[in-house]
């Protein structure tokens, strides 16, 4: 599951593709935009900072931007800053200790596969991807579908 702050962390990048043009903005403009309160906001954006997604600037027109176009983050790459894995379990989280039942564990499979899958649709958006266009979303690669579609196609 993507934690508060990996959400936070994904809108936080949006906002500032859309309102960046280049410049820098203030953490306290995002933080009324997306209703995030200034503290916590320091905390996602110090994290972005230290793994070059954002610049940050003190000072007189300081504050923070994205590195680079919103093309060229993967949703992935963002979660993964947030979130450290995205793997569905702890046993495939890098650096875990190895478990002793991993030969004869029925559900690995089912637990790589899953985790096979997330990282391959996370690593397959981008930032480009969830900004929106109009009354529409991107969604896809290229494929614009109104919203409604979009909920309707993702119900469990």
């Amino acid at each position: 599951m993507i934690s508060t702050r990996g959400r936070y962390a994904l809108r936080v990048m949006a906002d500032m593709a859309e309102h960046g043009q280049g410049g820098y903005i203030r953490l306290d403009e995002i933080a009324l935009r997306q209703g995030i309160s200034e503290k916590y906001l320091e905390g996602i954006l110090a994290a972005l900072s230290r793994e070059g997604l954002l610049e940050g600037h003190r000072g007189k027109g300081g504050g923070y931007k994205l590195t680079r176009p919103p093309e060229a983050y993967k949703i992935g790459e963002i979660l993964r800053v947030t979130e450290g894995s995205l793997a569905p379990v702890a046993c495939l989280k890098e650096g875990a200790p190895a478990c002793a039942l991993r030969e004869k564990c029925r559900t690995l499979p089912l637990w790589e596969e899953l985790y096979g899958v997330i990282c391959e649709y996370f690593d397959g958006k981008t930032l480009a991807d969830i900004l929106p266009k109009g009354d529409e979303r991107r969604f896809g690669s290229g494929q614009a579908l109104p919203l409604q579609a979009i909920k309707r196609e993702h119900r469990p």
